[in-house]
C-alpha cells in the first residue's frame, strides 16, 4: 500500500468562492475565545462574592492559600509581595480576572486582555501550582499556553475590535 500527499485539499470553487476550511480557518480561535472569556468572568466573579475568598486569614482566604504554597512556589518573592495584603491582592487578581474575561468575550482590546491573561496564569503557575507532580496537574500552564495565539492573533472576527477596525478602514479610505 503506498500513501501520498494529497493535494487537492484546498482548492477554490470555480465561481471564485472560497472553500468550506477556510471560513472555518477565520473562526479557528473563536471557540478558545469564549472559553477563556467565560471561564475568567466566572473566576473573577467567584472570588468576588466569596465571603471567605477576599480575608487575611481563615478557611477558604486568599491569605492562608498563599502562605500554604509560599515555599513551594517557584518565586517566593511575588508571594511575599502579595502577602503584605492579601485582601488587596485578591481583588486585583478578580477585577483582573473580570476585566480580562469581559475584553476577550467582546473582543475588545483583545490583545492586551489575552497579555493580561497570560500574566495571570504565569503568576499563578509561578506560585500557586508550580508544585503539581507531575506538571501537568497544574492547570494553569494550559491556561498560560491557551491565552498565547490570543496574544499573537488578537480577535479578528466577531468583536469589537474588528468594528472599529472596519470603521478606521472605511474612514481613511481603506488604508488602515
Amino acid at each position: 500500500m503506498t500513501y501520498g500527499m494529497r493535494m487537492d485539499t484546498r482548492t477554490s470553487r470555480p465561481e471564485g468562492g472560497r472553500d468550506w476550511r477556510d471560513g472555518a480557518g477565520r473562526y479557528a480561535l473563536l471557540p478558545l475565545r469564549i472559553f477563556l472569556g467565560v471561564t475568567f468572568v466566572y473566576a473573577g466573579l467567584d472570588k468576588l462574592t466569596d465571603g471567605a475568598f477576599m480575608k487575611d486569614a481563615g478557611a477558604g482566604s486568599i491569605g492562608d492559600m498563599m502562605r500554604a504554597v509560599r515555599d513551594s512556589s517557584a518565586v517566593p518573592a511575588l508571594v511575599d509581595l502579595a502577602l503584605k495584603s492579601p485582601a488587596g491582592f485578591g481583588y486585583a487578581i478578580a477585577l483582573g480576572e473580570l476585566a480580562v474575561g469581559v475584553g476577550t468575550l467582546l473582543g475588545l482590546l483583545s490583545r492586551p486582555a489575552a497579555l493580561g491573561g497570560a500574566l495571570i496564569s504565569l503568576s499563578l503557575w509561578l506560585t500557586v501550582s508550580w508544585a503539581s507532580d507531575p506538571y501537568y496537574y497544574g492547570n494553569d500552564l494550559a491556561y498560560l499556553m491557551a491565552w498565547l495565539p490570543l496574544v499573537l492573533a488578537g480577535a479578528p472576527m466577531l468583536s469589537l475590535d474588528a468594528v472599529l477596525r472596519a470603521r478606521r478602514r472605511r474612514r481613511s479610505g481603506g488604508y488602515v
